[in-house]
């Protein structure tokens, strides 16, 4: 045992010494399947039962990741900080905080029926703050890291729109929070989540231009970063939510005439996603024939930008009010539901044999 016991110390520093920024895309893309399965529960009653499964598989993610995660700052904080100025690897610190949203969104949607409304929304709010904080911090860091840093167009790729899409998500949860806080706070309140999902959207937007001059111009992205192409899909699906939310909670404070206007301004900015989608999937087959995607933690990508597009067609179906808008969002969540299957097996046997914790 005593032998033991320092073998099991290196084995533990190795893990967190190595342990990737991109663990919380885990959760992120469990949390939005779940989100989705509850949605399109009105089609299978069964998958209500997959969505509670889901959400506490995420919640066992978070609680298990958050502990490394912060160790790593605390004994291994050369590593981190390393990270945190790379290019690509800085970016995906942004997942934290976009997690902490996700599992608010969790919280509110499938942990009422559980531990209480009350209670839900207690830890909601907790994660919320929590994720906002987080996000306005990494979407100032990361981005200036990038100024101050050298980089050259192979560095740049989508991975960059993840602190944006960290404001995007803000306001998922935080409209949805906004008549749980006192009165006198909740118009500020309001604002504030649209000023988060403005900030995140008009980076995103000048990010994209970035993204598309470096696709054409740039030798094609390495087969490991490949999934980041479906980061596109998720400011836009995100970004959508977070409107139609914004939308339904504006009228007492900003006027009757919000909704309408964010409700088809948020069918403008999904429409975008169906061409995104089409462009996505064709770039990965291709890889796929020439066999050039190996696997990598990047593959979490094709799990939460899905997702948010395929949650945001589904409440857009609901508003106007169109089976047909719908169906094809229960077609994109089948699709999510294969590549969750395939990424979280991968995954987990790689954790399994070690491979995922070196160098």
């Amino acid at each position: 045992m005593t032998m033991n016991t320092p073998l099991a110390t290196n084995k533990f520093l190795e893990i967190i010494k190595n342990l990737s920024p991109a663990w919380f895309a885990s959760v992120m893309g469990t949390g939005i399947f779940a989100v989705t399965s509850k949605y399109y529960a009105c089609y299978c009653s069964w998958l209500n039962n997959v969505a509670e499964f889901l959400w506490i598989i995420n919640i066992i993610l978070f609680l298990v990741l958050i502990v490394p995660w912060t160790l790593r700052w605390l004994i291994c904080y050369d590593n981190a900080l390393s990270d945190l100025k790379h290019p690509i690897t800085g970016q995906f610190y942004a997942t934290l905080p976009i997690a902490c949203l996700v599992l608010a969104v969790n919280f509110l949607l499938l942990g009422t029926g559980y531990i209480g409304a009350a209670l839900a929304v207690k830890i909601a709010q907790g994660l919320w703050i929590t994720g906002l904080v987080l996000s306005l911090a990494t979407a100032f860091i990361i981005p200036l890291l990038n100024y101050f840093n050298k980089i050259t167009i192979e560095d740049i790729n989508p991975a960059w729109f993840m602190p944006p899409v960290s404001l995007i998500v803000v306001p998922i949860a935080g409209a949805k929070l906004i008549p749980y806080w006192p009165q006198s706070f909740q118009k500020t309140l309001l604002i504030m989540n649209y000023v988060s999902w403005s900030a995140g959207f008009f980076l995103f937007m000048l990010l994209a231009v970035i993204c598309f001059y470096r696709f054409f111009v740039a030798p094609p992205l390495p087969g490991s970063i490949i999934p980041t192409i479906w980061i596109y899909l998720g400011p836009i699906g995100a970004g959508t939510i977070s409107l139609l939310n914004l939308g339904s909670v504006s009228s007492p404070y900003l006027g009757n005439e919000v909704t309408p206007i964010l409700n088809l301004f948020g069918l403008f900015y999904w429409s975008f996603g169906f061409w995104w989608l089409i462009a996505a999937s064709i770039i990965t087959i291709i890889y796929i024939l020439k066999k050039k995607l190996p696997y990598t933690l990047s593959w979490w990508a094709f799990t939460f930008p899905l997702g948010a597009y395929t949650g945001a067609t589904y409440l857009i179906s609901i508003i106007f009010q169109s089976e047909a808008v719908r169906l094809f969002g229960f077609l994109c969540y089948w699709l999510l539901a294969v590549c969750w299957f395939i990424v979280f097996c991968n995954t987990f046997v790689r954790v399994c044999t070690g491979a995922l914790f070196k160098d």
